[in-house]
Parts: structure tokens; C-alpha cells; sequence
């Protein structure tokens, strides 16, 4: 069984090496990192096609199957990753806050790396870089608990990471893999809290319930995506459906898609027969309630499971409402706090939309698929927290830093 303990220890010489690195030296071994990615494509795929071939021998559905594939576009996007990562400003040692006190103390926020980070993931293998490129430019460690379907492919991109950084002159073990696939191993690194400092889970509800239920180390929750998307009344019905056709369509598997899409009664008749021909090209099941089905008749009922459902399918659940009130309320009580848009022309209903619906991103006229890290300007992202502490929405370098107060004085004592 893995030496978690032993990965521990590495780890936190890994992280006292890294913190004493320069910016520049962080930014020119990311560089580095790059370039080893892209060189070594084919080797990467080579293990990659090892995975893709046993998810397919084992049924794996088509949107896992599109999270799991990598591409030489893929590792090139990857790479490309960790050059934007190198670029941005290096927010390690910012000063967040200072102010002194009535009797001469200075005070100053300081921000400062969280430590040694870790992350459970499920099979999606360019995650193994950003997450790597996220932790290494703030000065932490990471340990990464990839799952079993990706293995060969996240143990070939490991390998060459760690092969580009120990050319740097840096420690490799500022970036291990937990490569045990027993759960029990999981569970225990769950638990690693006197090495760990934060744990984020990437995945499933069920397996970020299952951190969330057993993490002695602080969690941050990525939730899962079932994403909404309202048509009101007064929408522009062509936005309305370029928009949809992007957010259902343009990956099905991943966690800002469109899930399900809630549409005002007024506009049902002239927009459903419209959303049922933009939607049969790449075969989009439809399954709505009855005021639905009265318009699209093929139309397959919706349950109730339908509407708290993250499909990563080519499966778009409808709900007809009669108010903007009841939308916000069926996105509400259904939603994982993940993404939400209203299509309006109303700039009201967009403002109440927009203040009442509680998600992490809410949208006006705007697909959900911007919820990401390079299309919010912040490179590549640890992931899209959809809880309220300490960070929410998509998790790029500051998210995944802390911050300590240095106390300047000439020898005050407190009265």
C-alpha cells in the first residue's frame, strides 16, 4: 500500500524548497514545464489511448469519454495553460491590506502560499497540469489523487512535469500522484491532515459528498454542474436559441453545460418548435412536463430526478413557468449553485434574475460555458467552488493562497 505519510513528508520539503524560489524561477520552470508537455505529446497519448481503450471496452458514456480524451490540441491547450499560468502577475507577498493602530503598531495582510494542497479527482487528465501549474506559481506543494480511468494517462504527464521542474533544479515532489487506485488508500489520504493543508475534490456528487463526509483536512467543494438556462418572456428568441444550442452542445461532459432549461409560458409555442430543430443535428433528447409536450407531442415526460439531474448526455430536461418568480424558484430549489442565465430583453427581470438566483455565476444573455478559468482572464482554474467559503466560482491563483498579518512595532507591550 502507498506510504501516504512518506508522500506527506515529501511533500512538505518539496514546498519549503519551492518557497524560497523567486517569481522569475517559479515562471521560467512553468515555461519549461510547457514545453516538455508539447514535446512529448505522443508519449502522452500513447498512455492516454490506454485508458480511452479500456473506457470504451467498459461502456463509459460519451460525455466521461470526451473528459478522459486528450488530443495533441488538448496537451497543446494544457501547455498553453501553464504559459498563462507563468504570465499572470505573481500575487505571492501582495499586500491585501495595511493600516496602523493609535499606538504605532503597522499592520500589513500579507498574502502567502496555502502550503501543500491536495486534490481528488476523477478521469480528466489535463487537470493533472493546471492543477500542478496553479499550486507550483503560489508556492505549493500538491499531491494528486487522479481516478483509475485515467491513470496511465495522469502518471505519463506526472512524469514529464516532474522530469521538467528536477531539470530547473527543483524537487520533483512538488508534484506527486498518489497511484493506488484502493479506496481505502483515498480515504486515508483524506486524512492526511498533518501534512495537507486543503483538500479539493474534482468530480462527481457522489465522490465530493464522499471527501466532503470523510476529509479531516478543510474541503473545498467543486460542485457539480446542473446548469439552467430561462427563456422570459420578452427574449430575443434567435439568442435564445444560439445560446442554449452552445451551452447544451458545444461538450456535453463538462460541468458548465446547459442541463436543463426552464422557458415561459408566453413563448413556448414559437420558441419550442424552434429549440426541437436546432437540437436534432447532434440528437438532443428532450424530456419535458406536459405543457411542453403539448407543443413537442415526442416529447419524453419529465420526472422529477430529471430536474436535479447533471446529464453530462445529450439530454436537456424542460419546465414551463408561468412568472419569472417561479423560475428563479424551480432554479433554485434544482440547481447546484454552479451557473444560471436568464434571456430577456427586460433589463429588470434581468437585475432580478441576476440578484435572486444563488449560483456561483449568473448570466444575462450569455452562455454558461464562460464559467471557466480562461474565459474569466484567470488562466487555467483548480476548479469552480460552488460553496461560499473561502472561495466561489472558478478558483484561479489567489483563490488557492492564504494570507498571514505582519506586526511592525518598537517595543509596544499591551497594557
Amino acid at each position: 500500500m502507498t506510504d501516504l505519510q512518506e508522500m506527506g513528508r515529501r511533500a512538505l520539503a518539496g514546498k519549503q524548497m519551492l518557497q524560497k524560489l523567486t517569481a522569475q524561477e517559479r515562471n521560467g520552470a512553468l515555461f519549461r514545464a510547457a514545453d516538455r508537455l508539447v514535446e512529448r505529446a505522443e508519449e502522452i497519448l500513447t498512455a492516454n489511448e490506454k485508458d480511452m481503450e479500456a473506457a470504451r471496452s467498459h461502456g463509459m458514456n460519451e460525455g466521461l469519454q470526451d473528459r478522459l480524451k486528450l488530443t495533441k490540441e488538448r496537451i497543446c491547450a494544457m501547455a498553453e495553460g501553464l504559459r498563462q499560468i507563468a504570465g499572470l502577475p505573481d500575487c505571492i507577498g501582495e499586500v491585501m491590506e495595511e493600516f496602523e493602530r493609535p499606538n504605532g503598531l503597522k499592520i500589513a495582510k500579507i498574502r502567502v502560499p496555502m502550503g501543500v494542497i491536495g486534490i481528488i479527482y476523477e478521469a480528466r487528465p489535463n487537470v493533472t497540469a493546471d492543477a500542478f501549474g496553479l499550486c507550483f506559481k503560489t508556492g505549493s506543494a500538491v499531491i494528486l489523487k487522479g481516478g483509475s480511468d485515467a491513470l496511465a494517462s495522469n502518471m505519463a504527464v506526472v512524469k514529464v512535469l516532474r522530469e521538467a521542474v528536477e531539470e530547473c533544479g527543483i524537487l520533483g515532489d512538488v508534484l506527486q500522484l498518489i497511484a493506488d487506485t484502493d479506496r481505502k488508500v483515498t480515504v486515508e489520504f483524506m486524512k492526511l491532515k498533518e501534512y495537507v493543508d486543503l483538500l479539493i475534490p474534482r468530480g462527481s456528487a457522489g465522490l465530493i459528498q464522499s471527501v466532503v463526509e470523510n476529509s479531516t483536512i478543510p474541503v473545498i467543494e467543486t460542485g457539480t454542474g446542473n446548469c439552467h438556462v430561462y427563456v422570459d418572456r420578452d427574449a430575443d428568441l434567435d439568442m435564445a436559441a444560439k445560446i442554449i444550442y452552445n451551452a447544451k452542445t458545444q461538450r456535453i461532459g463538462v460541468c458548465n453545460a446547459c442541463e436543463s432549461l426552464v422557458i415561459h409560458k408566453d413563448v413556448r409555442e414559437a420558441f419550442l418548435p424552434k429549440l426541437k430543430e436546432i437540437l436534432e443535428s447532434p440528437k438532443v433528447e428532450l424530456r419535458g412536463d406536459e405543457r411542453v409536450r403539448e407543443i413537442l407531442p415526442q416529447c419524453i415526460p419529465a420526472t422529477e430526478e430529471d430536474y436535479g439531474r447533471e446529464y453530462l448526455d445529450y439530454i436537456l430536461s424542460l419546465k414551463t413557468v408561468d412568472t419569472l418568480e417561479e423560475a428563479i424558484g424551480h432554479i433554485n430549489k434544482y440547481n447546484t449553485k454552479h451557473s444560471e442565465c436568464i434571456v430577456t430583453e427586460n433589463p429588470e427581470a434581468a437585475e432580478k434574475f441576476l440578484n435572486e438566483v444563488d449560483a456561483a455565476c449568473v448570466y444575462w444573455n450569455v452562455s454558461t460555458r464562460f464559467t471557466d478559468g480562461f474565459e474569466f482572464g484567470f488562466g487555467a482554474e483548480i476548479g469552480i467552488s460552488t460553496q461560499k467559503l473561502h472561495a466561489r466560482g472558478p478558483m484561479g491563483l489567489k483563490e488557492i493562497t492564504s494570507y498571514k498579518y505582519v506586526i511592525r512595532g518598537n517595543g509596544q507591550v499591551r497594557p
